[in-house]
């Protein structure tokens, strides 16, 4: 067998993020697809002592797992992960790359595909297969409309949105094959290194991977009143978000930001509290499996996408609504 689908799984500290699961899921359905179930799933790990990661991703049906192994990789490098990358597709060739659509994901495929001379499709939603050529499906001009993008060389190159692609289920492997991949290059090749990693106290729960997430907007008219958001996330056992305007205004962090120029997230559910629905805010979460809104605007624009819209004042619904979700938690 040939390894024809090759995914590039994301960890840090020595943990598997689920964006990573997702995407060696998606591969493992695109090779079965590509070859009638002979077609094989590589997958690249890379950092330092992740040998034991090998049979996690082979839980969601990895055949082979290219091992960088290394003390130059042990701190993410822009430069070390993707000349990695780029060395493991040019030895094997496959038809597809993928990688999920997080910040060192979408990094490091940009930089790969320049390395190649080949197409790239960030943040996918959807993936199909016309015989052996994919099509990926992807939003454009700020999630208003959607293309559908073909590629003329291999391999053809996606990220894929996090919380989308669902994990495999029942093509487990016991013991993927761990293939070497040696690091042909030295300390001068890696423009930057890390120096320190400074974790964010309080966040229990990752905005990006988040299933649900409660967000803040100017509505909440200042940082003394943001708690409101904090307890209804706590009862719901969320992450925490925020529109532009307020991280903006200095009332939360920018790690909370959702929208275009913040995270894009896809939870199954979203709360938007006291915000009105800037293109910019929609672009980050209306691809969001049910939304519910509460503004006092009848009109705000966040009502054209919610699943479920509550017309009413945050300062009265929200401490109703965490006190009745508590209520029933407690049953």
């Amino acid at each position: 067998m040939a390894v024809k689908v090759v995914v590039f799984a994301e960890q840090r500290g020595s943990k598997l993020k689920r964006p990573a699961l997702e995407a060696v899921s998606e591969g493992r359905r695109l090779a079965d697809k590509l070859s009638g179930l002979s077609a094989e799933l590589g997958v690249v790990l890379i950092g330092k002592g992740i040998n034991a990661l090998v049979n996690e991703v082979g839980s969601v049906g990895a055949d082979t797992v290219f091992l960088a192994d290394h003390d130059l990789l042990e701190s993410y490098s822009a430069q070390g992960y993707s000349r990695t990358i780029a060395k493991v597709l040019r030895d094997e060739k496959p038809a597809i790359f993928l990688c999920s659509a997080t910040a060192m994901g979408k990094e490091v495929a940009a930089r790969v595909a320049a390395n190649l001379g080949v197409g790239l499709a960030s943040d996918s939603t959807e993936l199909a297969l016309e015989g052996h050529k994919l099509q990926a499906r992807r939003p454009i001009y700020a999630g208003k409309a959607y293309a559908t993008c073909a590629f003329q060389r291999e391999p053809q190159m996606a990220t894929l949105r996090p919380n989308v692609f669902p994990l495999v289920v029942g093509r487990s492997v016991a013991s993927p094959k761990a293939v070497k991949v040696s690091v042909d290059f030295g300390a001068e090749a890696i423009g930057a290194r890390v120096v320190g990693l400074a974790q964010a106290e309080g966040e229990k729960v990752d905005l990006v991977e988040a299933e649900v997430i409660v967000s803040g907007g100017r509505g909440l008219k200042g940082p003394e009143n943001f708690h409101l958001i904090r307890e209804l996330a706590e009862a719901l056992g969320a992450a925490v978000g925020a529109s532009r305007a307020v991280v903006d205004l200095g009332w939360i962090e920018h790690s909370h930001q959702v929208g275009q120029t913040g995270k894009t997230v896809s939870p199954t559910l979203y709360v938007a509290c006291g915000i009105s629905g800037a293109i910019q805010h929609l672009a980050g979460m209306s691809s969001s499996k049910y939304i519910v809104a509460i503004n006092k605007d009848s009109d705000a624009n966040i009502f054209k996408v919610a699943t479920y819209g509550v017309v009413g004042d945050v300062f009265e619904v929200l401490p109703e609504l965490t006190k009745e979700i508590k209520r029933l938690k407690a049953e």
